[in-house]
């Protein structure tokens, strides 16, 4: 069943970008942090929205981790330490499900100091079992375990969200 259509992902966009815009005024940069592969196609579909709002500097860099096992390898922020260092980090995924990816994207952010770190999803499920917090978030969904969400939004003409 699609949840999301093309143009309902648009303006979720939208609206998350002036959402990080108003509780981000005042800062010199943000920085967007996309989770692989789809969390880093939402996060520069936001570094264009907030690109269209703001003059604030917006850089996009990815987290590379193994979601379905995050400790055999090793995780990976695509980006220096020194230029993240006392920056403003918005954690970027498309679902945010148990919160064990987010969870272990946090990794290397412990070894830099951030002034803030953030989380922005497409869709954020209601069942977590990891204490995470989105901050931002497209669509909250209250699911079974047994169902699924499928995020395409790689294709810019055929984005959608399904619930299968």
């Amino acid at each position: 069943m699609k949840i999301l259509n093309q143009r309902q992902i648009q303006q979720k966009v939208k609206r998350l970008a002036i959402e990080i815009l108003e509780h981000n005024l005042g800062e010199k940069e943000l920085i967007l942090a996309g989770i692989n592969n789809n969390g880093m196609v939402f996060a520069e579909l936001l570094m264009q929205e907030l690109i269209d709002i703001t003059d604030i500097p917006i850089t996009v860099t990815r987290i590379r981790l193994n979601p379905a096992k995050p400790l055999s390898s090793d995780i990976i922020l695509e980006m220096p330490p020194k230029q993240v260092h006392n920056k403003v980090i918005i954690v970027v995924d498309d679902v945010a499900n148990t919160g064990r990816t987010i969870f272990y994207a946090f990794k290397p952010l412990l070894e830099i100091l951030p002034k803030k770190v953030e989380v922005a999803v497409l869709v954020d499920r209601t069942h977590k079992s990891f204490p995470i917090k989105v901050d931002y978030f497209g669509i909250s969904l209250a699911t079974t375990l047994k169902e699924n969400i499928e995020v395409k939004i790689k294709t810019k003409t055929r984005r959608a969200v399904f619930l299968n």
